[in-house]
């Protein structure tokens, strides 16, 4: 189990680019990554229309998922924030935090630190409260959740067969 650093790395949030769609599809075209998001990493046109989506929330809300660059400036992955995507199960109606990073940046403290400065662009933005939904099995998410000051709250069943996801909270404007 790797800890993180004494010192916190320096990392730096952008909003996506058309880029960042190929850079995110080859971060997360890694079975290790994609453990707990179905095992194998989505189409290129998936990250083209996600990556596109997130310019459209940074645009309407002041958030989105961003494209985190780490300490060397290439694309680590990303963090943000966006709203629940989904009726049928889950936080419906909450804003969500999440990070995912290649398998390269783990071990660094990217993760907790980009989640810190979606924390700050968050408050800044008047959202007042986040959830994380964290597979079950993913310790290292759920530790970065927990370094965040996040309380788990519920769990769920997601439609992945078997698959359950616990749900942590953390109000903003404490």
């Amino acid at each position: 189990m790797s800890t993180l650093p004494s010192a916190a790395p320096s990392v730096q949030l952008r909003v996506p680019t058309d880029e960042d769609a190929l850079s995110w599809h080859r971060a997360f075209d890694d079975p290790e990554v994609m453990e707990f998001f179905g095992g194998t990493s989505e189409e290129i046109s998936m990250y083209e229309e996600w990556t596109a989506r997130q310019r459209r929330l940074d645009a309407e809300l002041g958030y989105c998922l961003w494209t985190v660059l780490g300490e060397d400036g290439e694309v680590a992955g990303f963090t943000g924030a966006q709203p629940w995507p989904r009726t049928e199960y889950g936080p419906v109606g909450e804003i969500e935090i999440g990070w995912r990073l290649a398998r390269s940046a783990w071990g660094r403290g990217y993760a907790t630190t980009a989640a810190r400065l979606t924390l700050e662009r968050l408050r800044a933005a008047g959202v007042e409260r986040v959830v994380a939904t964290v597979d079950a099995r993913n310790e290292r998410s759920i530790a970065v959740a927990r370094r965040l000051g996040m309380e788990r709250a519920e769990s769920f069943t997601t439609e992945r067969e078997g698959q359950v996801v616990q749900c942590f909270r953390l109000a903003l404007n404490a």
